[in-house]
């Protein structure tokens, strides 16, 4: 007869390393409200010594009240990442604060109703929208603050498992398979001057963006039930510290690749 250990979910105590990123200076983009990833990564990044600037869209003062509630207040910078008169200054507007940048975090993602309710009937407009911003996004920022990245340099992306299909995911699927792409292309043109780019798929987690995957409940509770190690829908803080590691001098070898936090679903079969 056999037992089997209870498992340990990730918890909310975890935290990067004191010390792991001191001196970085890093753009985390996407933060809206305290439960965005871009949220948990930028308190994680400031712990373990970082300085933090954030990027926000469209409730900029909303953004700016939470940005105040990091463990250290962080300047805001309004970024649409759709409109390229923003992208063409975002570097002027990082430079009002820091001399240039370590690392940038692309935790943006977006796609209108229409692309969760039906994968053959999305309209054209609604998918080239959410192909835009979660995933042409991503070289669009890197292009726009490249000349603030130096050699040893860390761009780190928020993913979700694009290799199956997922009920109600529909196009935004496709898009984050759009953004796996983008991640190695950008990985192989920047490699040659020492920047390295990675993304971080993550298990499913109740950030605002959640809310607009029906059924959203089912995903979290059978993740957890599939997780070898458990999972927490509510507790982004391993998705975090995953983050920084990748944004530490840590894994100087690593780029083009997909790091998984995500209680080991990625591993198992159906």
């Amino acid at each position: 007869m056999t037992t089997t250990e209870p498992r340990v979910a990730p918890t909310p105590a975890l935290s990067a390393p004191s010390g792991l990123l001191t001196g970085k200076r890093l753009l985390v983009t996407g933060l809206l409200t305290e439960s965005s990833i871009g949220y948990a990564v930028a308190a994680a990044a400031q712990r373990a010594g970082a300085s933090v600037l954030v990027s926000g869209f469209g409730r900029m003062r909303l953004v700016e009240r939470v940005a105040a509630r990091l463990p250290y207040p962080a300047p805001v910078l309004e970024l649409d990442v759709t409109a390229q008169s923003q992208l063409d200054d975002l570097a002027e507007r990082v430079r009002a604060h820091v001399d240039g940048l370590d690392g940038v975090v692309h935790s943006v993602a977006y796609a209108p109703a229409a692309c969760f309710q039906g994968f053959q009937h999305a309209p054209w407009p609604d998918v080239a929208a959410a192909l835009q911003v979660s995933a042409y996004s991503l070289p669009a920022l890197v292009r726009s603050v490249r000349g603030l990245l130096g050699r040893g340099s860390s761009v780190v992306g928020l993913d979700f498992d694009a290799r199956v299909t997922w009920q109600h995911y529909d196009w935004m699927g496709v898009a984050k398979a759009a953004l796996e792409s983008a991640s190695r292309y950008l990985a192989r043109d920047l490699g040659p001057s020492g920047i390295r780019v990675n993304l971080v798929a993550s298990g499913p987690l109740r950030s605002l963006a959640a809310r607009s995957i029906p059924d959203f409940d089912s995903l979290g509770a059978a993740w957890d039930a599939r997780a070898p190690l458990g999972w927490d829908d509510n507790d982004p803080q391993a998705v975090a510290t995953t983050v920084c590691a990748l944004l530490s001098d840590w894994l100087p070898a690593t780029t083009g690749s997909v790091v998984w936090a995500d209680g080991g679903v990625h591993s198992t079969g159906q």
